[in-house]
């Protein structure tokens, strides 16, 4: 049985949605500016692809992937699109590793793209009426529930966690602080040069600029000023989710080429690292943030790991809750989770976050000389996804 191994990873910059550099660019042209610069490092030729399988999440429901790869000139190859909303690109890098490990495929490009910026609103006509039309409307990832309402990831991830995990608001600003502090060290120090492709990204003056810097962790944040943030809830006794201590609303992609290590040494292409083990697993939706934290054991098992042998981790910070609740839950140490920043600092750009992840664990690994990695999250719905590597 062949490996999966990857070839290629990169990502754009991450922005912020709606007001950052990247609002005027569409998830079709990210798709595709990052497709291509992933073939292009991957070093084989745009068509020897089997396949191009994309997460998506909010942008009407079409194939992203598809478009991609026919704007890149790689009519030949089909395009997929995944969804398992935020843990979509986990679920696609973990298909197209999959697919080769099965022997079907030798070739796959992988990941995610998410322009909450240009994301189309949909309008929705009720059942039973004739002309009455719900605005705005999102499909709902689950039954809605007072205690797991669907369109308020506040209280069914980021404060179900962290009551069950009994975290406190100073424990869950304090990691938001430090993944600031984390994200903005690494971008002053070059460390994502590897992984960012820089992109030309358009303006509402119709011009372009070059944005190649993640643009929303912030330089002036304090642990005064994230503790001065009122609760989303101050209705809810104890409410300890504030706008600091939760994810951004982002715009990004990443994209990965996966090969069989057979292919990898007829080209000889030189992987960067093999994807191990990839799984999923669901929790009722009250519980949703805690899928990201449940998963890890079941992952580890499939790879054959033990969890004193992963070198980093990433779990994203959807709130900081998340991975706060699986340090303190699993004893994890706190100092290999994140090291660059996550969700609170770099940002949660939905579809892409799986993809982002594994890009910055890959490049991260290779600089420390090799190791096992895990990317885990939690996803609409109470579901989550992860994916193990090993540099």
């Amino acid at each position: 049985m062949p490996d999966a191994v990857i070839v290629s990873a990169v990502r754009t910059p991450i922005g912020t949605a709606f007001k950052g550099t990247l609002a005027d660019t569409s998830a079709l042209e990210l798709a595709q500016v990052t497709l291509e610069e992933a073939v292009r490092r991957s070093g084989l030729d745009k068509n020897a692809f089997d396949d191009v399988v994309l997460a998506e999440s909010g942008w009407g429901g079409g194939d992203i992937a598809r478009h991609a790869a026919v704007a890149a000139g790689m009519t030949s190859v089909p395009g997929q699109a995944v969804n398992r909303h935020c843990a979509g690109s986990l679920t696609a890098v973990g298909n197209a590793a999959a697919n080769i490990r099965a022997g079907m495929d030798s070739a796959v490009l992988a990941g995610g793209v998410q322009s909450t910026s240009t994301g189309p609103l949909m309008r929705w006509r009720i059942p039973g009426t004739v002309d009455q039309f719900e605005e705005n409307w999102m499909s709902p990832s689950h039954p809605d529930r007072s205690d797991a309402p669907n369109r308020d990831m506040s209280i069914s991830v980021g404060w179900s966690t962290a009551v069950e995990a009994h975290l406190t608001r100073e424990q869950l600003d304090a990691w938001a602080f430090r993944s600031h502090q984390r994200a903005i060290t690494a971008i002053d120090a070059g460390v994502f040069a590897d992984e960012v492709l820089a992109v030309k990204a358009l303006q509402k003056d119709g011009s372009l600029i070059d944005f190649a810097v993640d643009e929303h962790p912030r330089r002036t944040t304090t642990m005064e000023k994230l503790a001065s943030l009122k609760v989303i809830h101050p209705e809810i006794e104890g409410f300890s989710i504030t706008a600091g201590n939760a994810s951004g609303i982002n715009d990004a992609a990443a994209v990965l080429a996966l090969t069989s290590d057979e292919l990898a040494r007829s080209e000889g292409l030189t992987p960067l690292a093999t994807v191990r083990a990839w799984t999923a697993l669901g929790v009722d939706p009250a519980r949703m943030g805690m899928a990201a934290v449940e998963v890890i054991p079941r992952l580890l098992a499939r790879a054959g790991v033990a969890q004193s042998d992963v070198a980093l981790w990433e779990i994203n910070e959807a709130f900081a809750s998340v991975p706060v609740a699986a340090c303190t839950l699993l004893d994890i140490d706190e100092e290999v989770v994140n090291v660059h920043g996550s969700g609170c600092s770099l940002g949660h750009p939905i579809a892409a976050s799986g993809a982002r992840m594994i890009t910055t664990l890959v490049h991260e690994l290779r600089r420390r000389g090799g190791g096992i990695g895990v990317a885990t999250m939690c996803a609409g719905g109470g579901q989550s996804g992860g994916v193990l590597i090993e540099v």
